[in-house]
């Protein structure tokens, strides 16, 4: 029913460890990663929340995954498990987001299509003793659908509660100079160094759910950053949601569960490109490492919104619910982008072959620590862009790209998911015009590249060129409106 009823709300959470028990590849840099660790577990957060009236339910499971991306086989891999451990469980019914970790096992297979980076071992360009992101995903998915079973089977009476605070967690990593030029992560100390590019969201959005008994049971913390403090690490991590949900937990409860979610944020960072120096005195002289700084400030703010949202609790919200596959406009790529990308593929092609060779003439080399850096680096490179001419032709359908939206309405709060690094101006756009009074925007709710807006394309740099953007400013300003004309009918 997408308009939306009444009902009794029955929900149910559950938690599941996907840390994988055997090196893999860690997912996020061009540069190959072999796990070296464990630094701390990577989980997977499942919320169902039903709304019951007479005789009718609705529902809808939200899940939130410590990985970089919800590549396609894993939410298809994921769905199908789910529903067949919970048969009442329909794979459009399914929210599944990733805090976008850089220290997450690669889970990109083969059967996600062309555009992959690194997807299995043949796709680095050289062999890795890593177990088979395809393996990885087959146990993620089960662990993934064995927490949304505990969720199911544990649904009880409760309510929601929610509302807003602030934290300062993400700041916009695109750094603009004099001559007109951005660069991802630029230099500011640069003497042309004109400004930081574009805005900052630093609300934090916060749901609670409480018991019958008026305990309460979990949280969903959705922020415009993804988590990517500790994004070069060898070792697995969850990254700063790991040190939230402790904190979280250390203040209201050791079984809270938190379902962690990233907001519009394709051009946002942890990161401190300005200042760098002074907060790192600050947590010298704290005795807290960056991380915990994070944790403690989203903390510092639900600890502020709780006793506000539990004023005002509701066992019945309007409950309504959404999923649409639409077809964005395709960013189209003109002969010259091909040319030039095609350019620095055969520079990348020409440095990975020689690195080859000097490998097959010194075997011995691959005793060397992290020996595949490079040679995976420039390969990776190299196939990235010779992946454009694969993008040229299929351009030359006009049909679209197709995505999948998905919009839950619990009362006056509306979840929109996404699958893309969606830059922070189309979020913003989306949350001034929604009807909702409080709109949490979902992120990475799939595989989608970054989705930058008009004036970053000006800029350029990585994250705004031909090569990162399939879809452009044009595709992201329908998507801005086909998830406001989604809400509109959830307000009917």
């Amino acid at each position: 029913m997408d308009k939306g009823h009444r009902g009794k709300l029955y929900i149910g959470w559950g938690q599941a460890d996907i840390t994988p028990d055997e090196p893999v590849l860690v997912s996020g840099q061009f540069y190959a990663r072999i796990s070296e660790g464990i630094m701390d577990p990577v989980t997977a957060t499942a919320l169902v929340i039903e709304s019951r009236k007479s005789g009718f339910s609705d529902y809808a499971v939200m899940i939130s995954c410590d990985l970089a991306i919800i590549p396609g086989w894993l939410g298809k891999t994921a769905r199908d498990k789910i529903k067949k451990l919970v048969p009442g469980i329909e794979h459009d019914r399914v929210i599944i987001n990733a805090t976008h970790t850089h220290t997450a096992p690669e889970c990109r297979t083969l059967m996600d299509g062309s555009m992959v980076r690194g997807a299995n071992t043949s796709a680095c360009g050289v062999d890795l003793p890593v177990m088979n992101p395809a393996d990885y995903v087959d146990f993620a998915a089960a662990r993934i659908a064995e927490a949304v079973k505990q969720a199911w089977e544990k649904r009880e009476p409760g309510s929601v509660g929610f509302g807003v605070g602030h934290a300062v967690v993400g700041r916009n990593r695109r750094i603009s100079y004099r001559d007109g030029t951005s660069r991802m992560y630029g230099e500011t100390d640069d003497e042309n160094f004109s400004h930081v590019e574009g805005y900052e969201d630093h609300s934090v959005n916060l749901l609670g759910t409480w018991n019958s008994r008026g305990d309460l049971t979990g949280l969903v913390v959705n922020v415009a950053c993804p988590s990517q403090v500790s994004e070069h690490s060898y070792l697995i991590s969850g990254d700063y949601w790991h040190d939230t949900r402790q904190e979280l937990r250390r203040r209201f409860g050791k079984d809270l569960f938190v379902l962690s979610q990233c907001s519009a944020a394709g051009d946002q960072s942890p990161r401190i490109l300005a200042g760098k120096k002074a907060e790192e005195r600050m947590w010298r002289l704290s005795g807290i490492t960056e991380r915990q700084d994070i944790a403690i400030r989203i903390a510092d703010a639900v600890e502020k919104i709780l006793p506000l949202a539990k004023m005002e609790l509701d066992a019945e919200p309007v409950f309504g619910y959404l999923h649409k596959e639409v077809k964005l406009t395709r960013n189209i790529l003109s002969e010259e982008a091909l040319q030039n990308g095609l350019k620095e593929a055969e520079k990348f092609y020409a440095e990975y072959d020689k690195l080859k060779k000097e490998l097959e003439a010194n075997p011995d080399k691959k005793k060397e620590p992290r020996w595949y850096r490079d040679i995976t680096r420039n390969y990776r490179l190299y196939r990235w862009h010779e992946e454009l001419k694969e993008r040229f032709e299929s351009q030359k359908d006009n049909s679209g790209i197709p995505v999948d939206i998905h919009l839950l309405r619990l009362g006056d709060v509306v979840f929109a998911a996404n699958p893309f690094e969606y830059y922070l101006d189309f979020g913003m756009r989306i949350k001034a015009r929604s009807k909702a009074v409080q709109t949490f925007i979902v992120q990475l709710a799939g595989s989608g590249t970054y989705v930058p807006t008009e004036r970053s394309l000006k800029g350029g740099g990585y994250g705004s060129i031909p090569t990162s953007n399939p879809v452009g400013d044009e595709g992201g300003r329908q998507l801005v409106e086909v998830i406001l004309e989604g809400i509109n009918q959830l307000w009917k």
